[in-house]
């Protein structure tokens, strides 16, 4: 059986899917697993891919702040592989985006929310 925070995560999710459709993206790959790592969403809008991390937390400045620079690296490197195996999507503007949700429903959609090292 799921754990509480596992079902938690898979509704913020969906919850950010949502979002993200109801803002004219069109859904790539939810829980897009890599041997590096995984992306919770993967977008599309126009000619732009987004790469989209889901936080859900208490309060809505925990969720702002709960994606470190270890997680920020972890999910370039697997947007990496994204565009290795979807190479229409290469010549593509690449963008990492934060999807922050608190009880009872806040939700905040933060585009550019970083930008991988060089």
């Amino acid at each position: 059986m799921a754990t509480t925070s596992h079902r938690d995560g898979l509704l913020f999710e969906t919850l950010a899917a949502l979002v993200l459709q109801f803002k004219g993206y069109r859904i790539l790959a939810r829980r897009y697993k890599t041997p590096v790592g995984e992306i919770d969403i993967v977008a599309q809008r126009g000619k732009v891919v987004v790469f989209c991390e889901v936080k859900g937390r208490a309060t809505m400045d925990q969720a702002l702040s709960s994606v470190t620079p270890t997680m920020q690296n972890r999910i370039t490197r697997a947007a990496q592989y994204f565009i290795a195996g979807h190479p229409e999507k290469a010549t593509f503007d690449l963008r990492f985006d934060l999807v922050a949700l608190a009880p009872p429903f806040f939700w905040r959609h933060l585009d550019n929310a970083w930008r991988p090292a060089a």
